[in-house]
């Protein structure tokens, strides 16, 4: 008589088995992509070409500048005028567009890109943050929080351009004259 090898009586052993060799390579495969610390992988090599210049221009200024037009209120010669999106698309685009600002945060603290691990790190958060309060709010549509976002980003990017940029504001005050 031959014995089947997945009998009742060794069928838990063996997904126990297969279970527990499963759940230790996924494991270590998750250890060695994150490193040991977690967080970023041990062996990563990171593009950053590109100087704090162009990052500041090309990445982080356009969207900021797009949700800082698309809150708040003007007042011109047509009258009183809300700059809120008033669609849902214009609503999923400045939400696009907070989300470039969480990611750049990230790119700011890259190894490689970050200027040292005090200040500039709390600078980098403080901006994925502001980004992340921009997309809550424009997923809710809720133009006051929205609006709070902006002034976030905006005091976040103020006090690290004083810390590590002063001069920055008299290019545009030169710019302006």
């Amino acid at each position: 008589m031959t014995r089947s090898i997945l009998s009742a009586d060794n069928l838990l052993p063996l997904a126990l088995l297969i279970g527990s060799t499963l759940l230790a390579s996924c494991s270590d495969s998750a250890e060695n992509a994150t490193g040991a610390g977690g967080g970023q992988a041990a062996d990563a090599n990171y593009n950053t070409t590109l100087d704090m210049a162009e990052i500041m221009n090309s990445v982080l200024e356009p969207p900021s500048d797009i949700l800082w037009d698309s809150a708040g209120w003007i007042m011109s010669d047509a009258g009183y005028e809300e700059l809120y999106p008033t669609t849902d698309e214009g609503w999923n685009y400045v939400r696009q567009q907070a989300a470039i600002i969480v990611e750049t945060g990230n790119i700011l603290a890259l190894p490689g890109r970050a200027l040292d691990g005090d200040a500039w790190m709390v600078y980098s958060e403080g901006l994925s943050e502001a980004g992340l309060l921009a997309m809550r709010a424009a997923e809710s549509r809720d133009e006051e929080a929205f609006f709070q976002a902006g002034a976030q980003l905006y005091s976040v990017c103020t006090a690290c351009h004083q810390a590590y940029d002063p001069e920055i504001n008299q290019r545009y005050v030169s710019a302006e004259d």
